[in-house]
């Protein structure tokens, strides 16, 4: 039986005769469980799975409003789409608009901060479990029949330690940095951030330099945007400055580590493990120097999915769908 899509439904104040033509361009990237149904009360809704700039400069000709996520919107997308007004990105991130020539179109955008909190946060902690208590050996170990009639009722070869009492350092401490320290706390962990920008204090939290987190934590989790400050950040030296026992975890962005020094690292013992969910070219490329660790006690990688819980999704688009919404009611007032 198929699982039923995950659907949403609001108040939408729009009169036929107002309505536009919505056209996503990468619609696959949001799921096919996610029902966008409620679109089509806003006016004609086209939908592609995925749309090369050549694609989307077609396909985008008569829209009044475009949807995406990885598109990248300039001139040579949109240039002949003469009634677009709106430009709605499914993502908190921006680096694919240019915002000038959107400007000098006259052409408004909207992106979506804070729908993917929770399931970011839950994701950093299965990885670090994952990592932490040794769950790759100890599921081979049972799969393997290693258990089957084993001599005690019990196997610990694999050492692993509470949380409790451990220093969990956080890059960036933004909604998901936040959430991931309330929860780290919960287990008993001292917590400390590093401000990316120098400038964001928050009370209840402790604030340290870069160098002293990358010494006491145990763990270091990546929560923060890319930027001329965040880009690189990881890289040979910062992973020598960490704790040879730490597990290191990136849910922010893939560029702000340097892929091949993370390789390196692992490999020399540098670290203890790294869980990734970014990587700095996604799909990952064939010459990406982490597809050589194949040891699952070192390194877990997963395809870009903190953010995709059924219910982060369906957030998502039923902030994309008020946000059109609001405008086309904007529009008429």
């Amino acid at each position: 039986m198929l699982e039923k899509a995950a659907s949403f439904s609001f108040g939408i104040r729009i009169g036929q005769e107002d309505k536009m033509k919505i056209v996503f361009l990468d619609a696959k990237t949001i799921g096919d469980d996610i029902d966008l149904s409620a679109f089509e009360k806003l006016g004609e809704v086209v939908t592609y799975n995925f749309s090369t700039t050549e694609e989307a400069l077609e396909r985008t000709v008569d829209a009044d409003v475009i949807v995406l996520n990885k598109v990248e919107i300039n001139e040579h997308s949109i240039g002949k789409a003469k009634k677009l007004k709106l430009v709605c990105v499914t993502a908190t991130g921006t680096n694919n608009l240019d915002k000038e020539y959107l400007k000098s179109r006259g052409i408004e955008w909207r992106n979506v901060a804070g729908y993917s909190t929770e399931s970011v946060a839950q994701h950093t902690f299965a990885m670090l479990f994952y990592l932490w208590e040794k769950l790759a050996y100890y599921d081979q170990y049972v799969k393997s029949e290693k258990y089957v009639g084993d001599v005690m009722f019990t196997h610990f070869e694999k050492r692993f330690h509470e949380l409790s009492g451990k220093t969990w350092g956080i890059i960036g401490l933004g909604n998901i940095g936040r959430r991931v320290a309330d929860i780290a706390k919960a287990f008993g962990c001292r917590v400390i951030y590093y401000s990316t920008s120098g400038k964001n204090s928050q009370q209840g939290y402790e604030r340290v330099e870069f160098d002293a987190l990358l010494e006491q934590s145990d763990i270091v989790s990546v929560h923060a945007p890319l930027d001329k400050n965040t880009r690189g950040l990881m890289n040979r030296e910062t992973f020598r400055e960490m704790k040879s026992s730490a597990v290191f975890l990136n849910l922010g962005r893939g560029p702000i580590v340097v892929e091949q020094d993370l390789a390196d690292a692992l490999e020399a013992g540098e670290i203890a493990g790294a869980g990734l969910d970014v990587l700095s070219a996604e799909p990952m490329r064939k010459d990406n120097p982490l597809r050589k660790i194949k040891d699952s006690e070192k390194l877990i990688i997963t395809p870009h999915i903190g953010w995709a819980s059924v219910e982060a999704r369906t957030r998502l688009m039923e902030i994309i769908c008020q946000q059109i919404a609001d405008f086309q009611n904007q529009i008429i007032l």
